[in-house]
């Protein structure tokens, strides 16, 4: 049997999971954890998380996190090729479908499809936020950190520059 190629596998994979990033790139990242570290074994859990990290830390959209897998896998071109088939196709059917949108703005199927679409996007962001958080807490005081951050945010208008400084003060102090 044929070794399979890394690059063809990921630019595939991405292509076509793209279509699903109603929301951004974060609504797939279950997806993308689950193509590059369970299926595949490209990389680690905590590899997984760091990519995450440094993709939300630097300045520009949160699809870097794609950029930064295809890296990771494929060096340079694999970086190139997940931005482009992640952005390109994706982009374009975005441009169509918001040109449609504005045609039939009154149309009932298309409010239906918007709100179950909105609904769906909120699932999908909080089963990433839970696999990130399955990658990165390993005891209960991880776990009861990430929900006291959660509660904090969804309960209040804080800035999520707390919920990280919190975080930085709490891993200083040693507790995670």
């Amino acid at each position: 049997m044929m070794p399979r190629d890394p690059l063809l596998d990921l630019t595939l994979h991405v292509f076509f999971v793209s279509f699903l990033a109603i929301g951004g790139a974060n609504a797939i990242i279950p997806e993308l954890h689950r193509m590059a570290v369970e299926s595949n074994g490209w990389m680690s859990d905590g590899t997984f998380a760091d990519l995450f990290a440094i993709a939300t830390m630097t300045p520009g959209p949160n699809v870097l996190l794609v950029t930064l897998i295809g890296w990771y896998v494929a060096g340079i071109p694999g970086a190139v090729l997940s931005t482009l088939v992640m952005c390109v196709p994706t982009g374009a059917a975005a441009y169509y479908m918001s040109r449609l949108s504005r045609k039939f703005q009154k149309a009932r199927p298309r409010i239906a499809i918007q709100r179950g679409l909105a609904a769906l996007t909120v699932g999908i962001v909080l089963a990433s936020a839970f696999i990130l958080m399955r990658s990165t807490a390993h005891d209960w005081v991880a776990y009861a950190i990430t929900a006291a951050a959660a509660a904090v945010t969804i309960a209040t208008k804080a800035n999520p520059i707390v919920m990280i400084a919190a975080g930085a003060v709490v891993g200083a102090l040693g507790f995670v």
